[in-house]
């Protein structure tokens, strides 16, 4: 696969993004300290998402908001990862994989992550990891004017995106 990809750049996997959905469940306060935690930990302002429905048992309002949000893009997110792989001890599910060759993984508390010391005003935060993966090219099926699609023979498989998380980010797949 290395050797296709020397020959073939057009072939060579890239991190396309990385979104960082930290859910809190409430607005006020404790949706305030994830933002800080989040902007803390990503150096980008997240953005707040909104309850989609009301759900009485957990006191949520539709359009409430309930998480902050980030995306990272190129190198950011790329040393995001090098940062935040160490806390699940660089290790990813084969299962955590999906069809296009994206993945994700939760972390269950922020203060395991190198360089975050503990705040009793703020607290601990659990977060959601989700990784797009693509290939130079897919820009066609994302674009506004002219779409198309995908050809099959470039496509990212599962097993490519494993060997260059492998490669790059030095993540072991179980």
């Amino acid at each position: 696969m290395l050797q296709k990809w020397e020959k073939q750049p057009m072939l060579r996997p890239r991190i396309e993004k990385v979104v960082v959905n930290l859910n809190v469940g409430k607005s006020g306060e404790p949706l305030d300290k994830a933002s800080r935690v989040l902007k803390e930990l990503t150096e980008q302002d997240p953005i707040k998402t909104k309850a989609k429905k009301t759900i009485r048992d957990f006191g949520i309002r539709q359009g409430e908001p309930i998480a902050a949000v980030v995306t990272l893009r190129k190198q950011k997110a790329v040393d995001f990862l090098k940062k935040v792989l160490p806390v699940i001890e660089n290790k990813i599910s084969r299962s955590s994989f999906d069809k296009q060759g994206n993945f994700a993984f939760g972390i269950k508390e922020h203060i395991e992550i190198a360089g975050v010391k503990y705040d009793p005003d703020v607290g601990i935060f659990g977060m959601d990891v989700c990784v797009s993966m693509g290939r130079p090219g897919y820009r066609v099926k994302n674009r506004r004017k002219g779409k198309a699609v995908v050809g099959r023979t470039h496509v990212l498989t599962p097993e490519e995106s494993a060997v260059y998380i492998k490669r790059t980010l030095g993540a072991e797949v179980l």
